[in-house]
C-alpha cells in the first residue's frame, strides 16, 4: 500500500508528518527562546544581589537585562505563533490536495538575525557592566 493512498488527497503520509516534524522545531526553539529570555531578564536581579552581598555603598541598576530578556521572551512568543499559523495554512492546503510548495526560509533568517543583533546588544551591555562595577 502506497503512503499516498492512506491520506485519500494525493499527499503522502510523510509530508504530513515532515510538517508536523518541522512545527514541533520551531515550537522547541520559540520554547528555547523564552526560557533564554527569562534568565536574561533575571540576570540584574542576580547582578544586584551579588553586589548587596558585596555590601557596595550603592547598588546599581540592571534595567536592560530586563529588556533583553522581555525582547526574547516576546520573539518566542511570536516564533511559537506564526510557526503554528504556517503549520495550519500548510495543513489546510496538503488536506485539499494542493502540491506543497517548498517554504522560504524568512522566518529562520529573520530569527537568527533578531538573535544576533539580541547577542551584540547583550555583549556590548555587559562589558559596560564590567566597566562600571
Amino acid at each position: 500500500m502506497d503512503a499516498s493512498a492512506v491520506t485519500g488527497q494525493g499527499v503522502a503520509l510523510s509530508d504530513y508528518l515532515a510538517a508536523e516534524q518541522t512545527l514541533l522545531a520551531w515550537i522547541r526553539t520559540g520554547l528555547a527562546l523564552m526560557g533564554f529570555g527569562f534568565i536574561v531578564a533575571r540576570f540584574g536581579l542576580f547582578l544586584k544581589q551579588l553586589q548587596i552581598a558585596q555590601h557596595a555603598s550603592s547598588a546599581e541598576t540592571y534595567g536592560l537585562s530586563l529588556w533583553f530578556g522581555t525582547a526574547l521572551i516576546g520573539a518566542g512568543v511570536v516564533l511559537n505563533l506564526f510557526s503554528g499559523w504556517h503549520h495550519l495554512r500548510l495543513i489546510r492546503s496538503m488536506g485539499q490536495g494542493h502540491a506543497t510548495r517548498p517554504h522560504t526560509t524568512t522566518l529562520a533568517v529573520l530569527t537568527s538575525m533578531f538573535l544576533a543583533l539580541v547577542g551584540i546588544g547583550m555583549a556590548i551591555y555587559l562589558i559596560s557592566v564590567r566597566d562600571s562595577v
